[in-house]
């Protein structure tokens, strides 16, 4: 590995410690070196505070240093005022003359314009270094972007027989096919994504409450499809203890602060108008819990970028089939379930 890429990789790590906190923002880490070394070093943790190359800058004990020194950073730097002044305008005021940058930034407000400031000002500048593994880091961020829709995570558990869920089962509420740590890491992926998306049959046979109980971090948006009103306030769902999305084809029905109605017609093109509306509520990512026929929805539309399936050692004999994909590219062992992932590619 290049010495560019060895910093940068440390840029990718630290920026990784901000996941599920920075959304808007996207996730970066910054490293500052002098004489082979690594003299500060930091990443940005939460929209509206300090950015990862603040945070490096403000590392540094001995600032004079700065004027010899390289700043590594895995997103370029933002060259506009948002809720923190531009970190170009800072690299420039401390005479950092090298800057290594590992992607350019896909958001119109900086989109080069970091690189073209810091260039303008006499400071040399080096561009894609790891930028596939940056790309990756941001996935979300770029996804949002790019595609104008949030970054599609569909993910099930299925029993070994292959169905997701029995045909009847005597209460309302889910049966259980992982284990306690598959459940747990479902609440830690819930707290690393901006939103979470079931449809109506799901509220209705499981009643769930699609918070993080078993994991530390920010509840995400629930988004709820109810096409003909057929949710009620007995539902958790709609208890008003965070932001809920119901997309409906029910007309004129008033929203509430933490209870928004988004109306669309339940048509072939129904999984866009989804993205479409995620997009539109500032959403780069969305993990679709469920059921199958919520999730056959976007899997026929050929709307998703990465699938997590459970295999569970139960078996169910019948029941409601999962939904089927191939390729799996990544298979782990939680006890006696397996978790696989497959990425998707347009």
């Amino acid at each position: 590995m290049k010495i560019h890429e060895i910093y940068i990789n440390r840029c990718i790590e630290l920026a990784k410690n901000g996941l599920g906190t920075t959304y808007p923002n996207p996730l970066v880490g910054s490293v500052i070196v002098f004489d082979g070394k690594i003299i500060g070093e930091g990443w940005h943790k939460k929209a509206g505070e300090a950015h990862a190359e603040v945070n490096a800058i403000n590392s540094v004990k001995d600032k004079s240093l700065l004027s010899k020194a390289t700043i590594y950073v895995s997103l370029e730097p933002c060259s506009h005022f948002g809720k923190t002044p531009p970190c170009s305008d800072l690299i420039i005021k401390h005479n950092i003359p090298h800057v290594v940058i590992g992607t350019v930034d896909p958001n119109p407000k900086v989109a080069g314009n970091g690189i073209k400031k810091l260039i303008e000002n006499g400071i040399s500048v080096v561009v894609g270094i790891l930028e596939d593994e940056c790309y990756q880091l941001n996935k979300r961020f770029f996804t949002f972007h790019n595609k104008k829709r949030p970054y599609i995570i569909l993910k099930w558990a299925e029993s070994t027989d292959g169905f997701i869920a029995p045909l009847t089962k005597e209460k309302k509420e889910p049966v259980w096919l992982t284990n306690e740590i598959s459940r747990q890491l479902v609440h830690k992926w819930r707290s690393e994504e901006q939103a979470i998306l079931v449809g109506t049959n799901t509220v209705l046979e499981d009643n769930p409450k699609l918070n993080v109980r078993d994991w530390w971090g920010e509840n995400p948006v629930r988004i709820v499809l109810d096409r003909t009103g057929k949710i009620n306030k007995n539902h958790f769902i709609l208890d008003n203890q965070f932001k809920t999305i119901i997309i409906t084809e029910q007309e004129n029905i008033t929203s509430s602060e933490n209870c928004i109605y988004e109306n669309t017609i339940f048509d072939k093109m129904l999984a866009e108008k989804i993205g479409t509306i995620l997009w539109k509520h500032n959403l780069q990512s969305v993990i679709i819990e469920g059921g199958a026929q919520t999730l056959e929805t976007f899997i026929k539309a050929n709307l998703w970028d990465e699938a997590r399936i459970f295999k569970s050692s139960i078996i169910l004999k019948n029941g409601i089939k999962a939904p089927f994909l191939e390729n799996s590219v990544f298979s782990i062992k939680i006890k006696d379930d397996i978790l696989n992932k497959i990425y998707h590619h347009d």
